[in-house]
């Protein structure tokens, strides 16, 4: 199956580049390209990718902005923000906005492509225990437990037991051990929780945790 990916920068160059690298796969093709945010939510929704890489900085619209429309929209296509600094304001918001990946535009080619099969299968390239880190971090950015605690009453006292262990960044088969449940049927509950929810994956179902306020920010050691 070839993925299917959409490029949105706004440097020609680096925009050309991407897209030569993904062209060089495969099993990968570029399907459209943009120049600015608005123009990136237009091709997504004209030719439905599998994948979007998205510039952070971009003028009209950037590509926070970007993704949180399409995400907004049903877009099922994933995101992975691409920007040249490493600042977690940026991880931060990306990943409110929806993404599920974030890279920095010196990555080497090879794992650029890999990150983009990664994530076209419905993984979140960015560790949960690294979003705990940021979420952390921002946590006087939240929105606050009012925000969408209506949608706990969707999942079953198990399934929130299990979103809030997915949220303190443990592993399937570490809440296995801490439920006495098999690993298999710890996946089912993960996957309950997020169609229930409608989360694209495990790192929305940690943003999702500290919003209801089902887990909030540890204290400093010390």
């Amino acid at each position: 199956m070839t993925v299917r990916v959409v490029v949105a920068d706004d440097q020609d160059l680096i925009r050309a580049g991407l897209a030569m690298i993904i062209e060089a796969r495969p099993d990968l093709t570029v399907v459209g390209q943009a120049a600015d945010g608005i123009e990136a939510v237009a091709v997504a929704e004209r030719t439905r990718p599998d994948v979007v890489l998205m510039d952070v900085r971009m003028p009209r619209q950037d590509g926070i902005a970007a993704t949180r429309q399409l995400v907004a929209g049903g877009n099922p296509a994933r995101v992975i923000m691409l920007t040249t600094f490493d600042l977690d304001e940026h991880v931060f918001a990306a990943l409110r906005a929806g993404a599920s990946a974030f890279l920095l535009k010196d990555t080497r080619p090879g794992d650029l492509a890999e990150a983009v099969r990664v994530v076209a299968r419905g993984e979140a390239l960015l560790a949960p225990t690294v979003t705990r880190r940021l979420l952390d971090r921002f946590a006087d950015q939240l929105p606050g437990p009012a925000v969408a605690t209506g949608k706990l009453a969707t999942l079953t006292a198990r399934e929130v037991e299990v979103l809030t262990l997915t949220a303190r960044a443990l592993s399937n088969a570490e809440i296995a051990e801490r439920l006495y449940l098999s690993t298999a049927t710890v996946k089912t509950h993960v996957s309950a929780v997020l169609t229930k929810l409608g989360l694209r994956d495990r790192i929305q179902a940690v943003v999702f945790a500290y919003d209801t306020g089902l887990v909030r920010p540890e204290p400093p050691p010390g």
